[in-house]
């Protein structure tokens, strides 16, 4: 496509994809490699859109699959419905395909797992979100309202999708494609990454001064733990109070060994899905728990 132009915004890899990238540079005229030292999404996603002569700015992330038709039906769409940012459903897949993975994917697809979001369920029309994954906008506007805010490591997709829609702008997911998103396939990187974006959420409403720039789904986690944790302490002072931390945890068991059966698709393993739920919300409920604590780092 001609009228394409494709910037990689490289944050130091060693995996030879700078070289890769000038080779291809060198042979089309609409490829374009930018370095970026800080190594963080926001300042890639500001550097490229600073850089960028087009009017539309298509988001790609490197650990997802994009069908042929991605680009041009987002743009299509865009401005039939004179979006300010459109986005489509993602398909949650795993390279290696084994009783755990699947567990995984199956937690990852489901809204009982990441929460009550359309771009993971789908839809069978456009649908006015708070937010879409990677994301087709106007380059011009998202300048005009600062791009980007590079410091939040986390959650600045959905912060910026917040500002669009304060600022008059419309965000749309379509159904008309998709992309592919590989996900982690080991329970400890699941952990890793999860308490990762737990951690953020307080630290995002602490860095943007606005509770908006999350939503209510993104703390439900941390009400569990506590619902375990606080009378658990309380237990000390009077034992029976340790009865409530197992009503929570036995009411969870029971909800999500529901919800289990009913996610389970063939092929899949009844505990590793529950499994999955567990460490999915603990992680992320730990996470949120310690970015209560950990704001000495962050300047505003």
């Amino acid at each position: 496509m001609d009228n394409v132009e494709i910037l990689v915004v490289d944050g130091a890899s060693n995996d030879r994809t700078p070289d890769i990238v000038k080779a291809f540079a060198e042979k089309y005229t609409n490829v374009r490699l930018i370095s970026n030292s800080k190594k963080i999404v926001p300042v890639a996603m500001n550097l490229g859109i600073k850089n960028a002569l087009g009017s539309i700015i298509v988001r790609l992330d490197a650990h997802a699959e994009y069908p042929q038709n991605y680009i041009s039906t987002l743009v299509e769409w865009k401005q039939k419905l004179n979006a300010t940012n459109i986005g489509c459903p993602i398909k949650t897949k795993v390279i290696h395909k084994t009783a755990k993975s699947t567990a995984i994917i199956t937690v990852l697809s489901s809204k009982f797992g990441v929460g009550n979001g359309l771009f993971r369920t789908g839809v069978s029309e456009p649908v006015e979100v708070d937010t879409v994954p990677f994301g087709c906008f106007d380059r011009e506007f998202v300048l005009k309202i600062g791009g980007y805010n590079e410091k939040l490591i986390r959650n600045q997709d959905i912060e910026l999708n917040n500002r669009i829609i304060k600022n008059g702008g419309k965000i749309i997911l379509i159904p008309y494609t998709s992309c592919t998103y590989y996900a982690r396939e080991k329970w400890t990187s699941i952990a890793k990454n999860n308490y990762e974006n737990g951690k953020w959420n307080l630290r995002t409403v602490y860095i943007t001064n606005d509770f908006a720039s999350l939503s209510l789904r993104h703390f439900i986690p941390l009400l569990f733990l506590l619902s375990i944790i606080l009378p658990s302490l309380a237990s000390l002072l009077y034992t029976p109070l340790l009865l409530l931390s197992g009503v929570s945890v036995g009411m969870y068991l029971l909800l999500y060994s529901f919800i289990t059966l009913r996610t389970q698709k063939q092929g899949t393993n009844f505990f590793y899905v529950l499994w999955t739920f567990l460490v999915l919300h603990l992680s992320y409920g730990l996470g949120s728990l310690i970015g209560l604590f950990y704001f000495k780092d962050l300047q505003k």
